[in-house]
């Protein structure tokens, strides 16, 4: 994982990835039961069966991705070997995380990509 890594270099890998995970959430949120908002530079996702939030944001300070989801936060760091962002915990680069979160949430398999 790179800690050091200069916040234009963030910048550029975090709008990849984020974009990446809008167009893969828009492609399945009607069939998942969730609807997706982008606000600020953060993606919102509402459940309404059961209901709930989750919140996926850049983190410039932090040079990380945060997801907050099921009353837990998650936090992404950016890796050169997977060329993506990963949790450091579960080893699992973004959209595997994301759509695990969703699974869970729903109680229905999803897949993004």
């Amino acid at each position: 994982m790179i800690t050091d890594m200069d916040e234009r270099i963030f910048q550029k890998h975090a709008e990849e990835a984020m974009e990446r995970l809008k167009r893969a959430l828009y492609k399945v949120e009607e069939a998942a039961g969730f609807d997706v908002e982008e606000r600020g530079g953060a993606l919102h996702l509402a459940f309404e069966e059961p209901p709930g939030i989750f919140v996926i944001s850049p983190n410039s300070a932090a040079r990380q991705i945060w997801i907050s989801a099921l009353s837990t936060s998650f936090k992404m760091d950016w890796s050169d070997s997977y060329a993506d962002f990963v949790h450091g915990q579960s080893g699992e680069p973004f959209l595997p995380l994301v759509a695990r979160l969703i699974t869970e949430q729903t109680g229905n398999a999803v897949t993004l990509s």
